[in-house]
């Protein structure tokens, strides 16, 4: 799957290697955002808009930018300035315990936004890093909330990503403390498929741009048993696995176990 993205074309899918470490700081170019020409306008706060109200919403997030695969988009501990929505591509979110153990905390799909976390510190308190070559849409904060105070919708449309990430991280705890390892595995499939098709992606037949190990990560599971669910999964004629490809074959029978 591809997004062309104003004269570049980004792979849009979901998994690859991907170290962990940044790539050596490249120059960050900055592009106009155009919100009136974008796709995933559908799925980003320019839904909550009229056209006529679009230009105000531009004149706020007036870039996007370019995050290569392994470079960090920000780091935790840095200030706290920016939301960014995925324009395309994807992003992993990764927290560091107090004795260094790091946990990814979450992957997020184009049109989605990531650092709503850091608002109430003034801080971002994980790593965001792509996943892949990926470009976000730039969000200042204190301009977005001048917007929220003018335009009721856009008001509406940030108090429901509030919301979404409440219960993102609701379901994250639910998942790692009531569900065995293949309730967890199956769950997250379900769950990527039920995005991708949210964004008008394949939505049964895929590749997931994170590592076995990131899943794992995720799921409160070992690299190990991500590997033998999978492999379990397709002996039983649930999914198919092709190295970083996976096909769903019933989705019923997944959520089932």
């Amino acid at each position: 799957m591809y997004e062309v993205v104003e004269g570049s074309t980004v792979e849009a899918g979901m998994d690859g290697e991907c170290t962990g470490h940044a790539h050596a700081p490249s120059t960050t170019r900055h592009f106009q955002a155009r919100c009136m020409d974008c796709g995933l306008r559908r799925l980003c706060i320019a839904s909550s808009l009229e056209p006529e109200e679009l230009p105000q919403l531009e004149a706020v997030v007036s870039h996007w930018r370019m995050v290569h695969r392994g470079e960090y988009l920000y780091r935790s501990g840095d200030k706290f300035q920016n939301l960014y929505t995925v324009r395309s591509g994807s992003l992993k979110t990764v927290a560091t315990h107090a004795g260094g153990h790091e946990h990814v905390t979450g992957f997020f799909l184009p049109g989605e936004t990531v650092g709503l976390g850091a608002i109430g510190e003034g801080e971002y308190d994980c790593d965001a890093i792509a996943l892949e070559d990926s470009a976000v849409c730039v969000l200042p904060f204190s301009p977005l909330e001048g917007l929220c105070r003018d335009v009721k919708s856009v008001q509406q449309h940030f108090h429901r990503m509030l919301s979404r990430e409440i219960l993102r991280e609701s379901k994250q705890m639910i998942l790692l403390s009531g569900m065995t390892s293949e309730q967890r595995v199956a769950a997250f499939l379900i769950n990527v498929s039920c995005r991708l098709q949210e964004r008008g992606y394949a939505s049964r037949d895929f590749t997931l741009r994170m590592t076995r190990e990131e899943i794992g990560s995720y799921l409160g599971i070992k690299l190990e048993t991500v590997s033998r669910t999978f492999s379990r999964f397709q002996r039983e004629g649930l999914i198919r696995v092709d190295g970083k490809r996976i096909e769903l074959f019933d989705i019923e029978a997944l959520a089932a176990i």
